[in-house]
């Protein structure tokens, strides 16, 4: 009897022994999984650190680019709208003074006969061609007059040197002082521009 109980009791004890063998790695085992899930953990966070500083980057960059192509739209809209506007001022210029260059080819003829008419002679047949070259000059002016274009008043006004160009100063009473006393040329304007300045004597 006493060996079968010290065979029982060395069984309980070897029993005993092996449930806590066993009892052992599990516990290791679990609190490797734990360190594992962790590190699993940490990684996919920084992970998504990552993720997230190159979505920020790529953004900032993405905006970057479309501040420059949206100032190079407005560059290109600007140099754009001021094209238009230099050819559309070219094109009102180029008609409000389509006839300069006519009205200036016609200046030395008109001259020519300003000259003629101021000659005097009791010849008939003269007087008659003077007045065929009056009523020549006469249509003249009317026509440069259709076009824009006028004579430049000059005795009697005051100098202007954008429309005057003095050749000689006298003093001449009975004139005030900066006066135009003479024209020895006449001058035109075609509507806002001098075409040509008249050539004038002035009071000093």
């Amino acid at each position: 009897m006493a060996d079968e109980k010290n065979i029982l009791e060395e069984e309980t004890i070897q029993n005993s022994d092996q449930a806590e063998e066993t009892d052992i790695p599990e516990t290791e085992t679990a609190a490797h999984s734990d360190e594992t899930e962790a590190v699993n953990e940490l990684s996919e966070e920084a992970s998504l650190e990552e993720q997230l500083v190159k979505a920020q980057e790529t953004t900032l960059e993405l905006e970057a680019k479309l501040a420059d192509l949206e100032n190079r739209y407005y560059r290109l809209q600007a140099d754009f709208d001021n094209s238009r506007r230099r050819a559309r001022l070219d094109l009102e210029s180029s008609e409000k003074y389509r006839a300069q260059k006519l009205i200036s080819d016609l200046l030395p003829a008109i001259d020519n006969f300003e000259r003629a008419l101021q000659m005097e002679s009791d010849n008939e047949q003269v007087k008659s061609v003077l007045q065929g070259m009056e009523m020549v000059y006469r249509s003249m002016l009317e026509a440069l007059k259709n076009e824009g274009a006028e004579q430049i008043e000059a005795v009697g006004k005051e100098f202007d040197p954008q429309i005057h160009q003095a050749v000689m100063q006298v003093e001449v009473e009975g004139f005030d002082s900066n006066i135009v006393v003479e024209e020895f040329q006449k001058g035109y304007i075609l509507k806002d521009r001098v075409i040509r300045p008249a050539m004038v004597k002035v009071n000093s």
